[in-house]
C-alpha cells in the first residue's frame, strides 16, 4: 500500500478509509490491553496516534514498539475521541521496519542543549530540532523565491579562491602537499608550484568579491551558500561553517540599499508565519514565549535608520545616566553586541539599520562618504562625523545583533587604490576584482546576511550551534 505522510493523514477527513503510515515511534503506552503510539514521520511538528488492541498482534510485536523504533502501520483512518487531535489509525498490522534498544539516548525528555550536540545525528529526531530543521527549508525556499520574484540571478561563485574578501587572514587553507615534508624557500616560505592549484589557496569566507564581478554583468545577483571562517571564537553567534546570504546590485545607491534590506528580511519573516505556522506554535510555546510576538513586530514597524555617529551619542548619553556595559563605545569603536541591542531593544525597540560607520574599522571595498575640510565627513541624512565615514548600513536585530551587514561599494578606481595603498594591502590575488573599476565601473552596493543568524531570530533559539545540522567550532568537526 501506498504510504501516507502524517501531515497529509492528520488533515484527511476521509474516516474510514485504509491507510498506511510509516515514521519513528515518539512514545507509546497502554491501558487495559490497548496501546497508544505517538508516530512522527518528519513532515509535521504534530504526531499521529496509532491505537491498536494488544491481543490483535504477537507479543514479541508489541514488545519491540518502543521509543525510537521504526515502523510501518497500516490501518483505518478514524476521528480521534482524544482532545488535540482529530484523527487517529486503528492499526490492523504493524510491521517493525528497524528496531531502537534501550541504549536509544533520546529515550527521556528534557536533554540539554549540550548533550544534544553531543549527538547531532540524531538530534534531528527531536520535536525541537524537527521544528527547526523546517523552518531553515522554508528560510531558504523564502530567499530564492524572493530574489527570483525581483529579477535577481542565482550566481554560484567559488568555495576555494586565492584571495581574502575581508583581508583578515582568518581562513581555512587547501592543499594536497604533504604537510610532513614542506619544500621551502631559501627564506623558509613554502613553496606551491607542487601544489594541485599551483598557488596557497583557500576557503572562501565570503563570494561577495566575485558577487559583485555578476552585478557588473547581470545587474542584479545574489549568492547563497557555504562560507568558512577560521576564527578561535566560542561564543553563541559563531561558526567556522556557516552559510550566507549576498546579493549584490548595479546601479544602487544608500537609501535604495537598506529599503532591500528591509524588504528581503520582512519577506523572510512574513513567509515563516505563513508557512511554518505549527513549527512557530510549538517553539513559542517550548522555547521563547515571545517569539511570534516579536516576529510579527518586525512587520509593523518601519526600520530606523540611524547613522553610527548619533547611535554613539546615545549610548553615552545612557552611560551618563547609568547604564553598564562591558565593552566601551567611543566614537570610532566597534560596537559589541551589547550596544546594538541596546539600541533595538531598549532605546528604540525596533530593529535598526545603523548607517556611516568610521573608515577604520570596515573593509577596503565601501565608499566613503564625502569629507569635511577637518577631516571628518558629511554622511546619510547630513550627519557630521569627526572623522572619515563609509556608506555602511548594518541592519541589527533584537535578541541578534548584526543581522545583516552591507555597504555601497566604492566604484572609483582611484579611490579604491588610495585605500587599499593606505591599508598596505597586497593586491595580488585581486587584479581581476579592480579591473571592474577600470572596465566600465558603475555605482553598486550589496549586503550579507549570515543565514543561521537569520534562523536564530526566526526560531528563538539562543545559540548558533543549534540552528544548523551540524556544526563547526573551534575542536569540534564530528559528523
Amino acid at each position: 500500500m501506498k504510504r501516507t505522510k502524517v501531515i497529509d493523514a492528520l488533515k484527511s477527513t476521509e474516516y474510514g478509509a485504509e491507510i498506511c503510515v510509516k515514521g519513528w515511534v515518539r512514545s507509546k503506552r497502554g491501558s487495559k490491553g490497548i496501546f497508544f503510539i505517538a508516530l512522527n514521520d518528519g513532515s509535521t511538528i504534530k504526531n499521529i496516534q496509532i491505537v491498536g488492541d494488544e491481543s490483535n498482534f504477537p507479543e514479541e510485536t508489541v514488545k519491540r514498539i518502543t521509543t525510537g523504533a521504526c515502523l510501518s502501520v497500516v490501518g483505518k483512518l478514524v476521528e480521534s475521541p482524544a482532545a488535540g487531535q482529530a484523527s487517529e489509525v486503528q492499526a490492523t498490522t504493524i510491521e517493525i521496519l528497524g528496531d531502537c534498544d534501550n541504549t536509544y539516548p533520546l529515550q527521556k525528555k528534557g536533554a540539554s542543549w549540550e548533550f544534544l550536540r553531543t549527538v547531532a545525528h540524531l538530534r534531528p529526531r527531536t520535536n525541537t530540532f524537527g521544528a527547526i530543521l523546517r523552518i531553515r527549508h522554508n528560510m531558504a525556499m523564502a530567499i530564492h523565491t524572493y530574489f527570483h520574484e525581483h529579477g535577481y540571478f542565482y550566481f554560484h561563485t567559488p568555495l576555494i579562491t586565492a584571495s581574502d574578501c575581508e583581508g583578515a587572514g582568518n581562513m581555512f587553507q587547501v592543499t594536497t602537499k604533504n604537510l610532513y615534508d614542506l619544500k621551502k624557500d631559501e627564506n623558509g616560505k613554502i613553496i606551491y608550484d607542487d601544489d594541485f592549484f599551483g598557488e596557497q589557496t583557500s576557503l572562501t569566507v565570503s563570494g561577495q568579491l566575485e558577487g559583485e564581478l555578476g552585478a557588473t554583468a547581470l545587474g542584479a545577483i545574489y549568492t547563497f551558500g557555504p562560507t568558512f571562517r577560521a576564527e578561535n571564537s566560542n561564543t553563541p553567534r559563531h561558526l567556522a561553517e556557516f552559510w550566507m546570504i549576498e546579493p549584490e546590485v548595479a546601479f544602487l545607491d544608500q537609501e535604495e540599499l537598506m529599503d532591500l534590506e528591509e524588504d528581503f528580511i520582512k519577506y523572510c519573516v512574513r513567509w515563516a508565519l505563513e508557512n511554518c505556522k505549527d513549527d512557530l506554535e510549538f517553539l513559542n510555546k517550548m522555547i521563547d514565549k515571545t517569539l511570534i510576538e516579536r516576529l510579527e513586530g518586525v512587520l509593523k514597524e518601519d526600520f530606523v535608520r540611524l547613522p553610527y555617529t548619533e547611535g554613539i551619542n546615545i549610548l553615552q548619553e545612557a552611560i551618563k545616566n547609568g547604564k553598564k556595559f562591558e565593552f566601551p563605545c567611543n566614537w570610532g569603536d566597534d560596537l559589541a553586541s551589547e550596544h546594538e541591542r541596546y539600541l533595538v531593544e531598549e532605546h528604540f525597540k525596533k530593529p535598526v539599520i545603523m548607517t556611516d560607520y568610521p573608515t577604520a574599522i570596515k573593509s577596503f571595498y565601501m565608499k566613503q562618504n564625502q569629507a569635511t575640510a577637518d577631516g571628518g565627513s558629511i554622511g546619510y541624512r547630513g550627519c557630521v562625523a569627526p572623522g572619515p565615514t563609509m556608506q555602511g548600513t548594518d541592519v541589527l536585530f533584537p535578541s541578534i545583533g548584526e543581522i545583516i551587514g552591507g555597504s555601497v561599494r566604492e566604484e572609483s578606481y582611484d579611490k579604491l587604490m588610495a585605500e587599499i595603498e593606505r591599508r598596505g594591502m597586497d593586491m595580488t590575488h585581486l587584479w581581476w576584482y579592480l579591473d571592474t573599476r577600470k572596465y566600465g565601473s558603475c555605482p553598486h552596493a550589496g549586503f550579507g546576511l549570515g543565514f543561521e543568524r537569520l534562523i536564530l531570530f526566526v526560531t528563538g533559539m539562543q545559540n548558533i550551534r543549534d540552528v544548523i545540522p551540524f556544526p563547526r567550532t573551534p575542536k569540534n568537526a564530528e559528523f
